[in-house]
């Protein structure tokens, strides 16, 4: 029993350290003109589904939520961020050559329409986030008219 009470006291000694390593954060206010947005400028309703479903993850500003002050929980979402971005940056999309905006928009339609996009451990806390059939047609319907117009 000692020891199991040594293991628990230590075990929240380390958790308690733990809180105070400091995590990078993903914000960064400024607009760029490469970002999805401003250079292809969506219908209103198409930005918010995107801001709304896809930029926490997928752009160089996040708005997070209250619980990424908590270790080790802002280790996992700053790794799943940097991980997404490499995958996909809205804040970017516009550097992309043609060929590659091309695959990146076929690849987001493709994700949407298979349910792979925003992920659903995502959407069970962000319940904002999760698209319904109608959101996901007309994404679908404006990203490949977008595709086909470059």
């Amino acid at each position: 029993m000692k020891l199991l009470k040594r293991i628990g006291v230590l075990l929240i000694i380390v958790l308690v350290g733990i809180q105070f390593i400091p995590t990078t954060r993903n914000e960064n206010n400024e607009v760029l003109t490469t970002e999805f947005i401003k250079a292809f400028n969506p219908p209103k309703n198409i930005s918010y589904l995107l801001k709304t479903s896809c930029y926490d993850c997928h752009s160089n500003n996040t708005n997070y939520p209250w619980y990424n002050k908590i270790q080790p929980i802002s280790w996992f979402l700053e790794r799943h961020i940097k991980e997404a971005k490499e995958e996909l940056n809205f804040s970017e999309f516009g550097e992309y050559s043609i060929r590659k905006q091309k695959s990146k928009l076929k690849s987001i339609s493709n994700q949407i329409k298979d349910d792979e996009m925003p992920l659903s451990s995502y959407t069970l806390i962000h319940r904002d986030a999760k698209l319904s059939e109608k959101d996901k047609s007309e994404l679908e319907k404006w990203l490949t008219e977008l595709r086909d117009s470059l």
